[in-house]
């Protein structure tokens, strides 16, 4: 059922084409968490995948200005600000239309997907909101220590830590402290950047000890996911030397990692991930570019994009492989990394690589 064929400039058309026909977009506008090929149904609605697919598809219409992607990408967005947004709390509930919970992680990728369309369209609620949620998030998720990742709505009473990586504090959530930094370069407002810097510290501090974390191996794959974030947020200050030597330090952890575990178990998205800071940590002068590792990578890439006469699965990319046997997700976030990273990949090739971090996904 999956394609390992499809050529360098085929695969980022047929993402885009899923992510407008498959159905993973609800008539809300809201975007399914994935799709279950065993059940053949979606999952619920995600606000935090809603803002991941915004980014794809601003990223999609900026590299073939086809409006459908920007029309796609508006619904969305106006799901996001009109219907989801609790305005009151100034944040974005895991899920459509329930509101048990709350993300620091979600608040800062939807935000993020907003300040694309913001700068897209120049459609002025889209800032708005996303500077009442950054606000929202310094106020409501920082406890003086950390970021507390997840809170029970609507009292924002933090949720006990524990379990997966998602359910604790750790380096990955600067990631979506990038929002912070976005703010603070389209508004001038120092606290929005005084938020980011401590963001930055706090993740630094933590960066170390995030990897392997468990004594479970399959589960250290899932880490790789995380702590890949971590390395994606350091790509716009990553010409600092504590900055520079995390990223290469964690190129080389998370490549380790891959290769020893993927016999097993292979996520597409640490695939992508990976090329993807590889690519940005060279370009920017960072990290010196190991051109056989990442050219692995790319290879890689294409053998988890579903081909199949179903819509639901055609071109879009599976979770990830257990055994070598596919798992039956057809997943946005893979699909949007692995779109990106097979661009880039390509556009680097043909010397029109993007150096802004505003890009990524």
């Amino acid at each position: 059922m999956t394609s390992r064929a499809a050529g360098a400039s085929e695969l980022p058309r047929r993402c885009g084409e899923w992510f407008l026909h498959s159905g993973i977009q609800d008539d809300s506008g809201g975007i399914a968490r994935y799709y279950r090929a065993d059940l053949a149904r979606n999952n619920a609605v995600s606000t935090e995948i809603t803002g991941y697919s915004i980014s794809a598809l601003c990223y999609l219409h900026q590299l073939t200005r086809d409006e459908r992607y920007l029309a796609a990408a508006l619904r969305a967005g106006r799901f996001l600000t009109t219907q989801s947004f609790d305005e009151k709390l100034g944040l974005f509930p895991f899920e459509w239309p329930e509101a048990k919970a709350c993300y620091f992680f979600d608040c800062g990728i939807i935000v993020r997907g907003l300040l694309k369309l913001w700068r897209a369209t120049g459609e002025r609620s889209f800032l708005e909101v996303s500077k009442a949620c950054g606000r929202a998030m310094a106020a409501r998720f920082d406890n003086g220590r950390t970021y507390d990742p997840i809170l029970h709505l609507p009292d924002c009473r933090p949720i006990e830590y524990g379990g997966s990586w998602s359910n604790n504090p750790g380096c990955y959530q600067l990631k979506s402290a990038l929002a912070w930094l976005e703010l603070y370069d389209e508004t001038g407002e120092q606290a929005f950047l005084d938020w980011y810097q401590t963001a930055v510290a706090r993740a630094l501090a933590d960066a170390p000890s995030f990897l392997p974390g468990t004594a479970e191996r399959l589960r250290v794959m899932d880490r790789l996911h995380a702590f890949s974030y971590f390395l994606e947020a350091l790509i716009p200050i990553g010409a600092e030397p504590e900055c520079r030597q995390a990223l290469e330090d964690g190129i080389a952890r998370v490549s380790h990692y891959l290769r020893a575990i993927r016999p097993d178990f292979a996520r597409s998205d640490v695939y992508a991930q990976l090329l993807r800071v590889r690519l940005y940590a060279d370009r920017g002068g960072f990290v010196p570019l190991n051109a056989a590792e990442a050219s692995e990578e790319a290879s890689a890439i294409p053998g988890f994009q579903y081909a199949s006469e179903d819509p639901r699965l055609d071109g879009g990319f599976t979770f990830g492989h257990r055994a070598g046997v596919e798992m039956p997700y057809a997943n946005p976030v893979s699909t949007a990394f692995c779109l990106q990273a097979a661009a880039q990949w390509a556009r680097r090739a043909a010397g029109e690589f993007d150096d802004s971090w505003k890009v990524l996904i």
